[in-house]
C-alpha cells in the first residue's frame, strides 16, 4: 500500500516538473512571436504621417502589438470595412517567433499626403491597397523593391510625374491598379516583364504614346482597362495572341482575336476617348458567351459582320466606332437577349428592319447619326422602345409622318427643325430649374424641370424652345438623375441661384431655339461644376469632358468646366458665341465623346452638363414676345423718336428703293426654302467681310469654275467660298434649284455645301472648310502631314465610299467627272471628303466642250478614262477609272505624271503596270512608308489596277470596290494590263505641260459629256424627302 502511495507521489512530482519546464517554453514562444520591430516602427510612422490609426478595438490595436488579433486570425482585408486601416501578418518566420507584415490596406479614407519613405521598410508586402485617397507626388522608385508583391492598387489618387520603370521588377505581380491618377508620360517598357500579370487598370491616368511592344509578353493578362488616355498609333497586333483576355464585370476589357491579315477581329474595349487606331473587322461566335460588349473606338474602320451570331448579348454599344456596313447584313432577330443596342455615330447604311420588334427584351435602340435610308419605319410609332433615329437619310411617305410620334417618348426626329415658323427672337432657360428666374439684368429665364429619360425630349408650351436627351448611364441603369441641385453659393457670378440646378446627359444633350426670327444671335452658355467638391478627397478627382457645338459648328473640343474655372467647382463659367439663324431654328449640342472619368463620386457621373443658356438677337426684332425685357430709358427713346422724325422724309426714297430689292431677295430666299435641302442663304456683304473683300491672300485654289477663298464668318465658322465665273450664271431659280439639290447630298466622305449667295449678279457657293487641305498637297506638296499606311488606306476607302454614295445610294445620282487628288480634302482627323461634285449642272450643256478642254489642259488628263478623253463618253465608270489613279497616287506617293523622271517612268499607270507584270507590285509603294500591311497593300494595288481597265464594262461599280477593299468581296488574283496605251491619249494634254499642287483644291473643274449616257445630277422620280444635316463628332 505504501509502495503504491510512493509511486503516486513520484508520478505527481514528475508531472509538476514537466509542466514547470513546459510553461516557460510556451510563454517564451508566445512572447517571441512579435512583429519585426523595424516594420512596427515603419507602420506607426506611415499611419502617423497620414493622421490615421487602427480603430480602438480588441481586434487590432496599433498602440500594442501590430501582428495580433485580426491581423493574424484570418479575418481578411478585402471587403471588411471594420478593418481599415488594416494589416495582415505571417508569423511563421524564425521558428514562429517573428511576424512580418504582408498586407496593408488604407482604403477610401481620404488620406492626404505622399507615400512615406518608411513604406520601403515593409519588405515582405505581397498586397498593398491605397485606393481612393488623396496621395500626391510621384510614385517612389523604391516601389520596385517589393519583390514578393502580388497585388498593387494605387488608383483614384492624384499621383503625378512619370510612372517609375522599377515597377517592372515586380515579377510576381498579378494585379496592378493605377486608374484615375495624373501621370504625365508613356507606359514604361519594363511593364512587359510582369509575366504573371492578370489584371491591369490604367484608365483615366494621363498616359500617352504607343503601347509598349513588350506588352506582348503579358500572356496571362485577362483584364485591361485603358479608357480615357491619349494613346497613339494602332493597337498592336500582338494583342491578338493574348488569348486569356476575357469579359469581366462592367466590361472594362479588351477581347482581341488575331486574323490572317494581321488586324484584330474584335477590339472589345471600354475605351471611351481611346486614341488608338483600331479595326473591327469581324465579331465571331467565339464571343457568344459575352453578355455585354462596349466600345467607343476612334481612328479606325469597323464592320458589323457576325454580330448576329452573338445570341447571348444583352448590351451592344459600338458607338462612334466608324462602323461602315449595311444594317441588312446583321440578322438582328437572333439577338433575343438584347436589352440595349447603340450603333450611333457611325456610317451604317441600309434600312431599319422590322424584325427589331421581335426582340421582346429590347428597351433602348439608338441608330442616330448614320446613313440609314428608305421610308421612315412606321413601327417607330407603335413601339415602346426608347428610340433615337435622328440624323439619317429617311424619306417621309406622307406629311402625316411628322405628327405620329407620341409626346415625350422618342427623341427629336429629322424634321423637327422644319415644324415651326418664326414667332420669337430669344431663348432663355435655367437648366433643370422648376422655377422662373430673373437675372440681375432683369432677364427672365424659363423653367426647365422635365426629367428626361434615356431617349426623350421636351418642348415648351409656347414652342419657343425644346430640349432632348440621348444616352443611358450604363453603370447606373436605374438612375434618372439628370437634374442636380446644390445650395452652394457660386463664385464669379452675380446670379448665384441660376447655377443651383443643372441638366446632365449620358451622351448627347441638345437645346433648340424654335421659330426664331432669322438673323445673327448671341448664344451664352453658363456652366458650373456642382458634382465634384473642392476638397482634398478622391471625390474631387472627377473630370467632366465634352464637346460643344452651336448650329452644327464645333466651338469647344474637350471642354472641361473645372479646368475653365481654374480648377474650381461651384465657380461660374460663361461662354459666348455668335450664331446665324437662317431657317428659324437654332441648335446647341453638348456631346460626350468618351473622355473624362465615369465613376466619381459614384457610378454614372459623366457627360455634358449645363446650368443656364440664353439666345438673344443682335438686331432689332420684328416680333416682341420673345425679347427679354430691360429697364427702359425714356431719354434715349425720346431722342430716337426725334431723330427718326427729322430724317424720315429724307429716308423715304431710299426705303422705297430698298424695299423693292429686299422683296426680290426675299422671294428668292423663299424659293430656296421651298426646295429640298434648304441650304443657308448668305448675303454678299457677309461673305465679302468673311473673305476680307475676297483678298488674293485668302485664295485656296483656282479652277475652271473660278477661285476658292477661305473665309471666317462672324460666328467664328471657317468656310470655303467658291466664286463662280461669269460664264457659269444661269437663271436664278434654276441656280437655286440646283444648289438646293446639291446641298441635300450629304455623306461623311463628301464636302458639305452650306449654302450660296445670289445677291446681284454674283453667284457664290459656301462649303465647309477642311483644315488639312487637299490630298495632292499632303502627298506631293509642302504639307507637314505625314501619312502612314493606315491613314492612306482609310483615305482610299473613304473616297470609295463617297463615290458609292454619289453613284448608287443618294436619291440624287451624280457622276463626279473630275475625281483627282486635288478634289479630295482632308479634315482634322484625315477623313477624306470628295469636293466639287454636281457643279457641271450649273453650266449650259452647249459649253461642255470648253469644260472638257479645260480638264485636258489643266492637270486632269491623267485621271480621265480613255472613253471620256477621246470620245466624250461619260458614265459613272469614268469616276471609277479616276479613283483607280488616285488610289495608286496615294499608295505610291507620286503624281500620275512626273516629267522629272526618265521617260519610261513619267506616267504612273505605265510604271505601275510594268512593276505589276514584273511580279513586283509592292515596289509601287511609297518608300517613305516605314511599315504597312502587306495583304492590305496588295489588295489596294489590285483593286486600283482593276479600276483602270480600258473598257468601262470591265471596271467594277464603286460599291464593289468598297467590298473588295474591306475584304468582303474577292479580288482577282491576276489582273491583265488593258489594251489601251497611255501615250495615245496623253497627247491631248501635251508632253511638256506640268501640274502644280494647291493648298486646298487646286482645280475645281468638272467635265461635261458631249455624249451623255448618265445624267450626272438626276433626281430619282420615286424618292422624295429631306436629308439631315450631319454634324461633326
Amino acid at each position: 500500500m505504501r509502495r503504491g502511495y510512493s509511486s503516486s507521489i513520484a508520478v505527481l512530482v514528475w508531472l509538476v516538473l514537466v509542466c514547470s519546464c513546459f510553461e516557460p517554453t510556451r510563454l517564451q514562444a508566445q512572447r517571441a512571436a512579435r512583429t519585426d520591430p523595424i516594420e512596427a516602427a515603419a507602420l506607426n510612422a506611415i499611419l502617423g504621417r497620414w493622421g490615421k490609426q487602427a480603430k480602438r478595438s480588441p481586434a487590432w490595436n496599433i498602440s500594442g502589438e501590430p501582428c495580433s488579433g485580426a491581423a493574424v486570425d484570418g479575418t481578411g482585408l478585402d471587403g471588411n470595412n471594420d478593418f481599415n486601416p488594416g494589416i495582415t501578418c505571417v508569423c511563421s518566420f524564425i521558428n514562429n517567433t517573428v511576424c512580418h507584415i504582408t498586407m496593408l490596406k488604407v482604403y477610401a479614407l481620404n488620406v492626404v499626403g505622399q507615400i512615406p519613405s518608411e513604406l520601403q521598410n515593409l519588405t515582405y508586402l505581397t498586397y498593398l491597397n491605397l485606393d481612393l485617397n488623396y496621395l500626391t507626388g510621384p510614385i517612389p522608385s523604391f516601389i520596385g523593391q517589393f519583390s514578393a508583391m502580388q497585388h498593387l492598387s494605387l488608383g483614384f489618387n492624384p499621383f503625378s510625374g512619370p510612372l517609375p520603370k522599377e515597377l517592372g521588377n515586380l515579377t510576381n505581380l498579378n494585379l496592378l491598379g493605377i486608374s484615375l491618377d495624373n501621370f504625365s508620360s508613356g507606359l514604361p517598357e519594363e511593364l512587359g516583364n510582369l509575366s504573371k500579370l492578370e489584371q491591369l487598370y490604367i484608365d483615366s491616368s494621363g498616359f500617352s504614346g504607343p503601347f509598349p511592344s513588350t506588352f506582348s509578353k503579358l500572356k496571362k493578362l485577362r483584364i485591361l482597362r485603358a479608357s480615357d488616355n491619349d494613346f497613339t498609333g494602332k493597337i498592336p497586333d500582338y494583342f491578338g495572341s493574348l488569348t486569356d483576355l476575357e469579359d469581366m464585370t462592367d466590361n472594362h476589357v479588351i477581347k482581341l482575336i488575331r486574323t490572317t491579315s494581321g488586324y484584330i477581329e474584335l477590339a472589345f474595349l471600354y475605351s471611351n476617348g481611346f486614341g488608338m487606331k483600331v479595326k473591327l473587322v469581324k465579331i465571331t461566335d467565339v464571343l457568344n458567351t459575352m453578355t455585354r460588349i462596349v466600345g467607343d473606338i476612334v481612328n479606325g474602320s469597323s464592320s458589323l459582320a457576325s454580330i448576329g451570331n452573338l445570341t447571348s448579348l444583352s448590351t451592344l454599344i459600338l458607338r462612334n466606332c466608324k462602323v461602315s456596313d449595311n444594317l441588312g447584313a446583321v440578322n438582328i432577330s437572333n439577338l433575343a437577349n438584347l436589352i440595349l443596342l447603340d450603333l450611333s455615330f457611325n456610317n451604317i447604311t441600309g434600312q431599319v428592319p422590322r424584325s427589331i420588334l421581335t426582340l421582346d427584351k429590347l428597351e433602348f435602340l439608338d441608330f442616330s447619326y448614320n446613313q440609314l435610308t428608305g421610308s421612315f419605319p412606321s413601327w417607330a410609332t407603335e413601339s415602346d422602345l426608347h428610340l433615337n433615329l435622328v440624323a439619317n437619310n429617311f424619306v417621309l411617305d406622307s406629311i402625316n409622318d411628322r405628327t405620329k410620334l407620341p409626346s415625350a417618348r422618342h427623341s427629336l426626329l429629322p424634321w423637327f427643325s422644319t415644324m415651326y415658323i418664326f414667332h420669337s427672337s430669344s431663348t432663355l432657360a435655367d437648366c433643370g430649374s422648376n422655377r422662373y428666374m430673373t437675372g440681375s439684368d432683369n432677364t427672365m429665364y424659363d423653367v426647365d424641370p422635365t426629367d428626361l429619360g434615356a431617349s426623350s425630349y421636351y418642348v415648351t408650351g409656347e414652342t419657343r424652345w425644346g430640349v432632348s436627351n440621348v444616352g443611358k448611364f450604363n453603370q447606373a441603369p436605374n438612375g434618372s438623375n439628370i437634374i442636380y441641385s446644390s445650395n452652394q453659393q457660386f463664385q464669379n457670378v452675380a446670379d448665384s441661384e441660376l447655377f443651383q440646378t443643372a441638366r446632365m446627359s449620358a451622351s448627347s444633350l441638345r437645346y433648340y431655339g424654335l421659330g426664331l426670327e432669322n438673323g445673327n444671335y448671341t448664344v451664352v452658355l453658363q456652366f458650373a461644376e456642382i458634382v465634384y467638391p473642392d476638397t482634398q478627397t478622391w471625390h474631387s478627382l472627377g473630370r467632366r469632358v465634352f464637346d460643344i457645338y452651336v448650329q452644327g459648328s464645333l466651338r469647344e473640343k474637350n471642354f472641361n468646366i473645372r479646368k475653365m474655372a481654374g480648377g474650381k467647382s461651384f465657380t461660374a463659367v460663361r461662354k459666348s458665341y455668335t450664331a446665324v439663324v437662317s431657317k428659324n431654328f437654332l441648335e446647341i449640342h453638348l456631346f460626350w465623346a468618351g473622355k473624362g472619368t465615369c465613376c466619381i463620386p459614384k457610378q454614372g457621373h459623366y457627360g455634358p452638363m449645363i446650368s443656364a443658356l440664353s439666345v438673344t438677337p443682335n438686331f432689332t426684332p420684328t416680333v416682341r414676345n420673345g425679347v427679354p425685357k430691360k429697364k427702359s430709358k425714356a431719354g434715349a427713346i425720346a431722342g430716337i423718336v426725334i431723330g427718326a422724325s427729322v430724317l424720315g422724309l429724307a429716308a423715304l426714297f431710299g426705303i422705297s428703293m430698298l424695299t423693292k430689292r429686299r422683296r426680290r431677295l426675299a422671294r428668292q430666299q423663299q424659293e430656296l426654302y421651298d426646295l429640298i435641302g434648304q441650304p443657308d442663304v448668305f448675303s454678299y456683304a457677309e461673305l465679302k467681310l468673311a473673305t476680307d473683300n475676297f483678298s488674293p491672300r485668302n485664295i485656296l485654289g483656282q479652277g475652271g469654275y473660278g477661285p476658292v477663298y477661305k473665309g471666317t464668318l462672324t460666328d467664328g465658322r471657317a468656310i470655303a467660298v467658291k466664286q463662280l465665273a461669269q460664264s457659269s450664271h444661269q437663271g436664278e431659280r434654276q441656280f437655286v434649284a440646283e444648289v438646293a439639290t446639291m446641298s441635300a447630298v450629304q455623306h461623311r466622305n463628301l464636302v458639305k455645301l452650306h449654302g450660296c449667295c445670289i445677291d446681284s449678279n454674283t453667284h457664290l457657293l459656301v462649303y465647309e472648310y477642311l483644315e488639312n487641305g487637299s490630298l495632292d498637297r499632303a502627298l506631293f506638296g509642302d504639307s507637314s502631314l505625314k501619312l502612314d499606311w493606315s491613314a492612306r488606306f482609310e483615305i482610299i476607302l473613304g473616297i470609295a465610299r463617297g463615290l458609292t454614295y454619289l453613284h448608287e445610294e443618294s436619291s440624287t445620282r451624280i457622276v463626279h467627272r473630275d475625281i483627282k487628288a486635288s478634289n479630295v480634302l482632308l479634315d482634322t482627323d484625315l477623313t477624306p471628303k470628295v469636293s466639287d461634285f454636281g457643279l457641271a449642272k450649273l453650266y449650259d450643256e452647249n459649253k461642255s466642250h470648253l469644260i472638257l478642254t479645260f480638264l485636258i489642259d489643266h492637270c486632269s488628263s491623267g485621271y480621265l478614262a480613255p472613253e471620256y478623253a477621246m470620245r466624250g463618253q461619260l458614265t459613272e465608270k469614268a469616276d471609277v477609272f479616276a479613283f483607280g489613279v488616285v488610289a495608286l497616287e496615294a499608295v505610291s506617293g507620286r503624281s500620275n505624271t512626273d516629267n522629272s523622271l526618265e521617260e519610261r517612268n513619267i506616267y504612273l499607270l505605265e510604271w505601275a503596270w510594268g512593276l505589276y507584270e514584273e511580279k513586283q507590285p509592292l515596289r509601287i509603294l511609297d518608300p517613305m512608308l516605314e511599315e504597312f500591311d502587306t495583304e492590305e497593300a496588295l489588295r489596294v494595288i489590285h483593286v486600283a489596277l482593276i479600276c483602270t481597265q480600258g473598257s468601262p464594262h470591265q471596271r467594277p461599280l464603286m460599291s464593289r470596290v468598297v467590298a473588295m477593299l474591306t475584304g468582303k468581296a474577292e479580288v482577282a488574283e491576276e489582273v491583265r494590263k488593258p489594251s489601251y496605251v497611255v501615250t495615245e491619249w496623253q497627247q491631248l494634254r501635251g508632253e511638256n505641260s506640268s501640274c502644280t499642287t494647291s493648298s486646298y483644291s487646286g482645280s475645281t473643274t468638272l467635265g461635261f459629256s458631249r455624249q451623255r449616257e448618265v445624267d450626272p445630277l438626276t433626281q430619282s422620280p420615286t424618292i422624295t424627302g429631306a436629308s439631315d444635316e450631319i454634324e461633326g463628332r
